[in-house]
């Protein structure tokens, strides 16, 4: 079985589950391994006793690796202090202590950096040259009082490669976590978005064709004791009003839909059906409608399909509100520079406040002027007079489009 094949096992995953347990286990193997290990001295070919010194090697292996996890750094330092006179007791036989070293060493590579790592190894690697040097028979640069030291700088290597190939891992997890809750972030605002431009959709459509029908059923119901030949006229006022609110409506639900070719498609209203929407209020609103123009700009044929349509949901509303709550009277004036298109409607109330209405309205006039780039500012102008100015740029910002 692989490396790979290993770690999928279910003895694997158990021994992830339970690590005091596993470290346990391991610190036994190390420490019978030590007493095997006595057999290969190389002091010379014959069988060496099992000493006192060797049985405290075997417990020094069995607690530190028992306790590596939980102070890898002290078990290190305990195996080290131990690991000298060990050696000089057992007369420079290292092979009851290196393989503690090797288990601790690599434990404190995967906790520690590359330069503390780098540090506490040569550390390691000094008072154990130091100690073999001590005890051997041999000069200071012979190979064999570094041999053993090999092992541990594999141990360190194995380590820091070890913790890196983790590091890796994690940040690769990370990254891939808080990329699944941006996406999940994104998903909830454009639901968001979403949520708030149907509610501006339906509103704009829905509030002026009902403003309209009440008011000439309102006018129907007082004329028609007195001139019943009238309520015809505002009766089919009525009926026109309610086709175009449903005509609008299919138009709104096959966009949200978004079937393909929903029925009654037709491309966004704009400012050049503003004499269209001025004739449906004339029975009820009458507006004084002016256009200027300045400089080298051009009308509303040239201006964004967001823009125009924008402006004309901003003029719609606005008129709605005038003819709710006004005196029947309304200044509309749309101005066309090179830069923006400004439209300024005003018109008497009587109640400021009820000018107002819900909020809805002016909140979606705003909305709608944010989403190109402008602004819409609204609020008592004069005594007894309400105004909206919307200020809407012929370029839409790249953020808006």
């Amino acid at each position: 079985m692989d490396l790979a094949g290993l770690r999928r096992s279910r003895a694997w995953r158990t021994a992830g589950r339970h690590p005091q347990w596993t470290d346990a286990v391991l610190g036994l193997g190390v420490a019978v391994l030590s007493l095997f290990m006595v057999s290969f001295s190389p002091q010379g070919q014959e069988r060496q006793d099992i000493t006192a010194y060797h049985l405290i090697a075997a417990g020094v292996a069995f607690v530190a690796v028992t306790v590596r996890r939980r102070a890898p750094r002290r078990a290190l330092a305990g195996t080290v202090a131990a690991a000298v006179p060990l050696t000089f007791a057992l007369g420079g036989q290292p092979q009851a202590v290196t393989g503690t070293l090797m288990v601790t060493v690599y434990t404190v590579a995967l906790v520690t950096d590359r330069r503390g790592l780098l540090l506490t190894a040569a550390g390691v690697c000094v008072v154990g040259w130091l100690t073999y040097v001590a005890v051997g028979d041999g000069p200071w640069w012979d190979p064999e009082n570094s041999a053993n030291l090999g092992f541990v700088g594999m141990a360190a290597a194995y380590g820091d490669a070890t913790r890196s190939r983790r590091a890796y891992i994690a940040a690769v997890e990370d990254r891939a976590t808080r990329a699944e809750q941006t996406r999940e972030e994104e998903a909830r605002r454009r639901v968001a978005e979403e949520r708030l431009r149907i509610a501006r959709e339906l509103h704009d459509v829905v509030a002026h064709h009902i403003a309209v029908v009440k008011v000439q059923a309102t006018g129907a119901r007082h004329i028609g004791p007195r001139s019943p030949e009238q309520v015809a006229p505002a009766l089919d006022a009525i009926s026109r009003s309610a086709d175009a609110a449903l005509t609008e409506m299919a138009f709104v639900v096959g966009l949200l839909r978004d079937s393909g070719e929903p029925a009654g498609t037709r491309p966004p209203r704009g400012l050049a059906q503003l004499r269209e929407l001025l004739a449906d209020l004339s029975g009820h609103l009458s507006v004084d409608y002016r256009v200027t123009v300045e400089g080298a700009s051009t009308g509303a044929g040239e201006l964004p399909a967001v823009v125009d349509a924008a402006a004309y949901r901003i003029a719609l509303e606005a008129l709605t509100n005038a003819q709710k709550y006004g005196d029947g009277t309304a200044d509309l004036t749309v101005a066309y520079t090179p830069q923006a298109v400004t439209l300024h409607i005003a018109n008497p109330v009587a109640d400021p406040a009820g000018a107002r209405g819900s909020g809805y309205g002016l909140v979606g006039m705003r909305e709608r002027a944010s989403a190109v780039g402008g602004s819409v500012t609204a609020g008592m102008a004069a005594p007894g007079r309400f105004a909206v100015r919307a200020s809407l740029p012929r370029r839409v910002p790249a953020v808006a489009s």
